[in-house]
C-alpha cells in the first residue's frame, strides 16, 4: 500500500472528546472515526488489524470443532418473550437485556440482536432430533448493538460492535464441561497470539443462576473497568464481584498469594445449562429414546475491545506498538529525497513476501514521516536514503525496543522474516 492513496490521515493532537489512550492513538493515526459517543468506523488501517484478529479467533474455533455461521441482527420478539428477555430490561435494568428496538412500517416492534442464545436456539430446534446429532458448536462474527446508558473506555465499551460469539449445545453437563475446558485452553491462545497473553488471566466469576463459576479472560490494564484478585504463580484469578473467603477455599487460593489490580475483560464463557433450551423446546431422543434438554454454554470475545486492550497494553508515549501478529503491516518502508527509484524498486521486491506501507510521500519532511511511523506503531521501520544507499544498505528501525540496525539490502529480507 502506498501511503499517499491511502485516504485515512495522522492528526497532530489528540480528540478532545476522548479520554482513553486506546482510542485518541487510534483517532490521532487514522485507523478509526467517531460517528458519535460509542460508536466508530474501522478505516482501512483499523481494519486491517479488526480482520487478522478475526481470522486468529476463526482459525482457533474451527480446531475445536467450531462452525461458522452468520445470524440476523433484526430479531422476532416472539422467541425472547418465550425465555423472559424480550421486556426484561424495563424491570430490571442490572440484569436485562439492553435493547435496540424498531418499529416495522406495517406495524409491530422487532428487536436489534446484543446477543443471539434464543436465535440459535431456535434454529437449532428444526436440526436437532437425536443424540447422533449433537454436540454442536457453532459460532460468528457479528455487529452487536446494546442501548448502554453510559459508554467509556473508548472502543472496549460501545453501542455498536463485533463480537465472537460461540454457544455449544451438548448432550450432558460432562460433555459440556469437556469442550467449555477445550474453548477456555484456546481462549489462552488466541490472546497469546494477540500478543497480550503474558497480560490475559483466566479469572473466575459468577455464574448466575447457571452455576457457581463463570470465567472471564482478564487483561491487565490500569484503564480496566473491573478489579480482580491475582495469583501470577498460578495463573488465575477472582473477580473482585465474588472475592469472598468461600470461594478462595473452593479455588484453593491464599489471600496473602493475591494482588488486586486493574483489568479489561476481553473474553468470557458461560454455562447456561438447560434454561434456553428448555424454554424454547430444544430436546433430544437419547440411545433409550427418552426425551432429555439440550445443555448450553457461551463464548464471547469482543474483537472490538481486544484490540483496544492491545493498544493500552504495548503503546508508549510515541504511539502504537503492534504485534506482529495483528499489524496492518509488516514493514513501514519510507523513502527520502533524492531515492525515489530505488526504494520503489525495494518496495515491490518486498511485497511478494510481506506486507508494506511505503511512506511515498514528496511533500512531507523526514522529520514528519518518522513520527507518523511511530504513531502508527508497525514492527519494522525501514528507511532508504542517499547515506544508506552508498553503503549498499537500508536503516532498519524495530518499533518494539527502538533498536536501529543497518542492514545490507541483499540480507532484508531475511532480516525481516526472523523471529521478533
Amino acid at each position: 500500500m502506498r501511503q499517499s492513496q491511502l485516504f485515512t490521515k495522522t492528526q497532530k493532537t489528540s480528540p478532545k472528546d476522548e479520554e482513553s489512550k486506546n482510542a485518541q492513538l487510534l483517532i490521532r493515526a487514522g485507523f478509526i472515526h467517531k460517528e458519535m459517543a460509542g460508536v466508530y468506523t474501522y478505516l482501512p488501517l483499523g481494519l486491517r488489524v479488526f480482520n487478522k484478529i478475526a481470522q486468529i479467533i476463526r482459525e482457533e474455533m474451527n480446531a475445536i470443532g467450531g462452525q461458522e455461521l452468520l445470524m440476523t441482527t433484526l430479531q422476532s420478539p416472539e422467541i425472547w418473550k418465550l425465555s423472559g428477555r424480550w421486556g426484561q430490561e424495563q424491570t430490571d435494568s442490572r440484569s436485562g437485556l439492553p435493547w435496540f428496538k424498531t418499529k416495522l412500517a406495517s406495524g409491530g416492534e422487532l428487536g436489534i440482536a446484543n446477543t443471539h442464545e434464543e436465535a440459535l436456539t431456535t434454529i437449532l430446534c428444526q436440526h436437532v432430533s437425536s443424540y447422533k446429532d449433537l454436540p454442536i458448536y457453532a459460532y460468528q462474527f457479528q455487529n452487536k448493538f446494546r442501548n448502554e446508558l453510559r459508554v467509556k473506555n473508548g472502543i472496549m465499551r460501545t453501542r455498536e460492535f463485533v463480537m465472537k460469539d460461540l454457544y455449544s449445545f451438548s448432550r450432558s453437563e460432562e460433555e459440556f464441561r469437556v469442550f467449555y475446558e477445550k474453548c477456555a485452553a484456546s481462549y489462552l491462545r488466541i490472546f497469546k497470539r494477540l500478543g497480550i497473553g503474558d497480560a490475559t488471566f483466566r479469572t473466575f466469576a459468577s455464574g448466575g443462576a447457571f452455576s457457581k463459576f463463570s470465567d472471564e479472560f482478564q487483561t491487565l490494564s490500569e484503564v480496566g473497568e473491573d478489579s480482580i484478585y491475582l495469583d501470577r504463580k498460578k495463573q488465575i484469578a477472582v473477580n473482585e464481584e465474588i472475592y469472598t473467603n468461600e470461594v478462595l477455599a473452593d479455588l484453593g487460593l491464599k489471600k496473602d498469594t493475591l494482588e488486586k489490580v486493574k483489568s479489561i475483560e476481553v473474553g468470557n464463557i458461560f454455562p447456561l445449562g438447560t434454561k434456553y433450551s428448555d424454554a424454547l423446546g430444544l430436546k433430544y431422543r437419547d440411545e433409550r429414546g427418552e426425551q432429555k434438554p439440550v445443555v448450553m454454554g457461551s463464548y464471547g470475545i469482543g474483537l472490538g475491545r481486544s484490540l483496544g486492550a492491545v493498544v493500552e497494553v504495548h503503546a508508549d508515549e510515541k504511539g502504537m506498538v503492534w504485534p506482529l501478529s495483528i499489524a496492518p503491516f509488516h514493514v513501514h518502508l519510507i523513502a527520502l529525497a533524492g531515492v525515489e527509484a530505488e526504494t520503489e524498486k525495494l518496495y515491490k521486491e518486498l511485497s511478494r513476501t510481506m506486507e508494506v506501507l511505503y511512506d511515498d510521500r514528496t511533500e512531507v519532511r523526514a522529520g514528519e514521516k518518522f513520527a507518523d511511523a511511530d504513531l502508527i506503531g508497525i514492527p519494522y521501520r525501514v528507511v532508504v536514503s542517499k547515506k544508506t544507499l552508498e553503503e549498499e544498505s537500508v536503516e532498519v528501525k524495530e518499533r518494539k525496543s527502538g533498536h536501529i540496525d543497518r542492514i545490507p539490502i541483499t540480507e532484508l529480507q531475511n532480516f525481516l522474516t526472523r523471529p521478533l
